[in-house]
């Protein structure tokens, strides 16, 4: 394994922090974090807890709004009326569709807002910056992990992202640029795909059922584009006697995934450094607060889906694959403890004696 971690990126340290969600008060500086969902523990217990305490940490003085859509984008539109009602400075929004959220950065802007496009760009001329590790590379890495743990002629499963979201297509080009040359030849056999709307377990878990019972449980691999997608397949494998014999990949590293890994039932996770990416955008929203240049934090540009270059802080990422992927994980998230880890059945592993 190699890691791909941007070293010195950031130089922020996360300190551990609960959200901390206000009681609606008017600030006179105010930053507003939009969460998409909390069906992926990533966006509360990582993501907005390391955003929380680094702008703690950096500007004491700025009120940090939290809010949370539940996968429902009319609820992230008034959500973001609502934080620019209370008078907020900057939005760093996490939209739930790239495209419907332009509508949140427009708006915005219109009272001179600017917005802030985190993990997902937001397709808007209006888009401030955007903070992402390279997913179609993470993506890569899923499905060449399965490729190097089936043989020729295997037959896999590939449950995908949520369909508005506009990561989960950039996941699924990085795993088609690995596996297109294989289906394509016969080396491996695409039995099933589906996609899973709003990254929900339960629909990934139906669609890994349909996959067990169309192919009468012939199923090699599990191409899976996040944690959440590979427990559920995990959970089903379960009854059929699969779990821990076909390589599963994921995405984010959560608790639950670490524990899966060690306990062989899931053998890949992407990991990204998300309190760097949390860090960049905290750094960015000050700046922006305060009306100061923030160039020299994102000197890099892309190009969003409406042609508008957006400012760009990448980070890198780190393909966990077994327990030598969880000590690296626990090592570099400090989101993630030894103890959070070993809990339950996992705490027979080597790793946590």
């Amino acid at each position: 394994m190699v890691s791909r971690i941007t070293k010195g990126l950031l130089s922020c340290s996360m300190m551990a922090c609960a959200l901390g969600f206000s009681d609606g008060a008017w600030a006179e500086d105010m930053v507003a974090l939009l969460l998409p969902e909390n069906v992926n523990p990533r966006w509360e217990q990582q993501d907005a807890a390391a955003f929380v305490s680094t702008m703690a940490k950096i500007a004491p003085d700025v009120k940090v709004e939290v809010f949370n859509a539940n996968n429902d984008t009319a609820t992230q539109q008034r959500q973001a009326e609502q934080a620019l009602t209370q008078g907020a400075k900057v939005l760093v929004v996490i939209p739930i569709d790239g495209e419907s959220s332009a509508i949140i950065a427009d708006t915005a802007a219109e009272e001179g807002i600017p917005t802030i496009a985190y993990d997902r760009m937001i397709n808007s001329k209006n888009t401030t910056f955007w903070v992402q590790a390279d997913l179609e590379g993470m993506g890569y890495d899923q499905a060449m992990h399965v490729i190097e743990n089936t043989k020729d002629g295997d037959t896999l499963v590939m449950l995908k992202g949520s369909p508005t979201d506009p990561n989960a297509a950039v996941i699924h080009n990085g795993q088609l640029r690995a596996l297109t040359p294989l289906y394509e030849s016969g080396k491996r056999i695409m039995g099933y795909e589906n996609w899973t709307e709003g990254w929900d377990p339960a629909i990934a878990r139906r669609s890994m059922d349909q996959a067990l019972t169309k192919l009468n449980n012939n199923v090699q691999g599990v191409v899976s584009s996040n944690d959440g997608n590979a427990g559920a397949a995990i959970a089903a494998m379960e009854e059929h006697g699969l779990a821990g014999k076909v390589p599963v990949s994921g995405l984010d590293c959560t608790v639950q995934a670490l524990q899966l890994m060690l306990l062989g039932k899931q053998t890949q996770c992407g990991w990204r450094p998300l309190a760097d990416m949390a860090a960049a955008a905290a750094q960015v929203s000050v700046r922006l607060v305060k009306g100061e240049d923030f160039s020299d934090l994102a000197p890099q540009k892309v190009t969003n889906g409406v042609g508008a270059e957006v400012a760009y802080v990448p980070v890198g990422s780190y393909s966990a694959v077994g327990a030598t992927g969880v000590a690296y994980v626990i090592e570099n998230d400090p989101s993630i403890t030894k103890e959070m880890v070993c809990q339950g059945e996992a705490a027979a592993a080597d790793l946590c004696k």
